[in-house]
């Protein structure tokens, strides 16, 4: 009698942390986890989507379309995409009103200068193919270690305030239109 009471006791309180865990690990890639040039948490550039999901303990979902197209964490709320090229994570993307932070600390919504101040002397400013007409900008930062050389750090501004950012891979890093 005991042994079937702690069953149904112990039983939904197994299914509650599971719940649980998978729910904070979709929060945590969204709201936790730094921006670096090579990926993001414990997603890294060049992994396929099963290993980045693996890596990351979520699920990764997204449309298939052709060799270019974008996975999120399922579940997570939108302003976070990785773009995947030939089965592998290529880049990632930070935009709409995404909390994520690159690991220096940069965000939507800061100032230009404060990105140039956060990466002093490593970024390339040049004219936003759509708003540099108004001011707006690219801010590339450009690593100095040659291990990083093929890796991109892209901030687009209205030529104020950053409206989104992405890392990754070149040429992937450095496409305007995402896979269009």
């Amino acid at each position: 009698m005991k042994i079937k009471f702690l069953t149904y006791l112990i039983s939904p309180l197994v299914v509650a942390v599971v719940a649980i865990g998978a729910t904070n690990a979709q929060t945590k890639i969204i709201n936790q986890s730094k921006l670096a040039i090579n990926g993001i948490g414990s997603i890294r550039v060049g992994m396929t989507v099963a290993e980045a999901s693996k890596a990351a303990g979520i699920k990764l979902v997204g449309k298939v379309e052709s060799s270019c197209y974008y996975v999120q964490p399922q579940g997570a709320p939108k302003g976070l995409g990785l773009m995947v090229t030939d089965g592998r994570i290529a880049r990632v993307d930070v935009y709409d009103k995404s909390s994520v932070t690159t690991l220096s600390g940069a965000k939507i919504g800061d100032t230009e200068a404060r990105i140039k101040a956060l990466y002093p002397g490593q970024i390339k400013v040049s004219a936003h193919k759509y708003t540099g007409d108004s001011g707006g900008h690219y801010l590339t930062f450009v690593p100095k270690d040659k291990s990083d050389r093929s890796y991109r750090l892209v901030f687009e501004t209205d030529g104020k305030r950053v409206l989104r950012f992405r890392a990754g891979k070149l040429p992937e890093v450095e496409y305007v239109e995402g896979c269009s």
